[in-house]
């Protein structure tokens, strides 16, 4: 799936300015079958694809 296509979200904790308090930050976009993960920064380079199950465990161990 082509990232353009996705419909991407930051935390809600990211500032949103773009500075140096938080606004830079991962990004996040669900489909059917997988979680994509990118840089804010850099949101045209290739990101990272996981399972649904690999995200789940991920935030289960971050909190």
């Amino acid at each position: 799936m082509s990232s353009t296509a996705l419909q991407w979200f930051k935390s809600s904790y990211s500032g949103s300015d773009g500075g140096s308090d938080g606004g830079n930050c991962v990004e996040a976009a669900r489909d059917a079958a997988a979680i994509h993960i990118r840089d804010s920064k850099t949101p045209t380079t290739p990101h990272l694809t996981v399972t649904p199950e690999a995200w789940t465990t991920f935030l289960d161990l971050a909190r």
